[in-house]
């Protein structure tokens, strides 16, 4: 298996290692705020945040729908602190409307993930429902080990070398 087939079958299941995503927005005046949301995402890699309007990041996202998202692991299981594996991918959010087909569906999932917490949430009416789209991505395995996301199909990567680093 070449080192491009590891890293792709890696890329393919890292974010399923992780129940919540760190996620950074950016207010109306330009203030970036980085916090975290739990997650669920379907196979087009689309990532869905269930998040209420109390939440600094939720407004940030009213006002400026650009977020960049970041898995990365866990400190305590990596070889050295300079080299955590990590997934990144600049997206758009989209507001899914309440009570809607794809706005249960989504919801269901996210019961099914995390439990009755969420049957909780349902009746909560400041909880929204987001939906980031992946436009670019960026997969890092260690040291000198990159990969671009194709933003045509966000399941290959491109290694990254010194003539297409950017």
């Amino acid at each position: 298996m070449s080192q491009l087939e590891k890293a792709q079958a890696e890329y393919a299941s890292f974010p399923q290692e992780f129940q919540s995503v760190i996620i950074s927005t950016i207010s109306q005046e330009g203030i970036p705020n980085s916090s975290y949301a739990p997650f669920v995402m379907d196979e087009a890699k689309n990532i869905y945040i269930y998040i209420s309007d109390l939440a600094t990041h939720t407004q940030n996202l009213y006002a400026n729908p650009r977020v960049s998202v970041l898995f990365i692991d866990d400190e305590a299981k990596t070889n050295n602190i300079f080299a955590r594996r990590r997934l990144s991918f600049d997206c758009t959010a989209t507001l899914i409307a309440r009570d809607t087909d794809t706005w249960n569906t989504i919801v269901d999932q996210f019961q099914e993930r995390f439990g009755e917490m969420i049957a909780v949430f349902r009746g909560l009416t400041d909880f929204r429902l987001f939906k980031l789209t992946p436009n670019a991505g960026r997969y890092v395995v260690g040291f000198g080990t990159i990969y671009n996301i194709n933003e045509d199909n966000l399941n290959e990567l491109i290694q990254v070398t010194k003539d297409n680093a950017k």
